[in-house]
C-alpha cells in the first residue's frame, strides 16, 4: 500500500509539473520575477584567446565549479556573432553567469573550497576578469 501511495504522489507531482511547463515556457519576461536573487556574471579574457586547450580547461573548471550547492542557475557562454556596435563588447573569451537565491548564497560560494581551488588552479589562464553582481 505504501508503494502505491508513493507512486500516486509522484504521478501527481509529475503531472502538475508537466502541466506548468507550457505556462512557464510561454511566460512573458515581465511575468518572471527573480525577487531577492543575486546574479553573478563573470567575464574572462584568456592570456591566449586562440588557445583552444586553455579555453576547454577553463570551461571544464567552470562546470566543476557548478557543484557548489548554493548555485541555482548557470550559463557558460562565448561571444555571440552579433553586429559590432559601440555598446557591444565581443572581446572576452568566456562568460560565466550563475544565480543564487540571495546574498548569503553568493557569500558562501566565494569562500567555498571549490571556488578557492578554481581560482588557484586556473588563474594562470586569464589576463583579465570582470565581475558584475546584481541584486534587486
Amino acid at each position: 500500500m505504501k508503494n502505491r501511495r508513493s507512486f500516486l504522489k509522484k504521478l501527481a507531482a509529475g503531472t502538475l509539473t508537466a502541466g506548468l511547463l507550457p505556462i512557464a515556457k510561454n511566460a512573458a519576461a515581465g511575468e518572471v520575477k527573480l525577487k531577492g536573487a543575486l546574479i553573478h556574471h563573470v567575464y574572462f579574457w584568456l592570456k591566449e584567446p586562440k588557445n583552444e586547450a586553455h579555453k576547454k580547461q577553463l570551461v571544464k573548471a567552470l562546470n566543476d565549479l557548478l557543484k557548489v550547492e548554493t548555485i541555482k542557475l548557470s550559463h557558460i557562454g562565448f561571444p555571440a556573432g552579433t553586429e559590432s556596435r559601440d555598446v557591444v563588447d565581443h572581446s572576452y573569451s568566456v562568460s560565466y553567469m550563475i544565480m543564487f537565491d540571495d546574498q548569503a548564497g553568493q557569500d558562501t560560494y566565494q569562500v567555498h573550497p571549490l571556488h578557492v581551488k578554481f581560482v588557484e588552479d586556473n588563474s594562470h589562464l586569464w589576463d583579465k576578469v570582470i565581475v558584475y553582481d546584481s541584486l534587486d
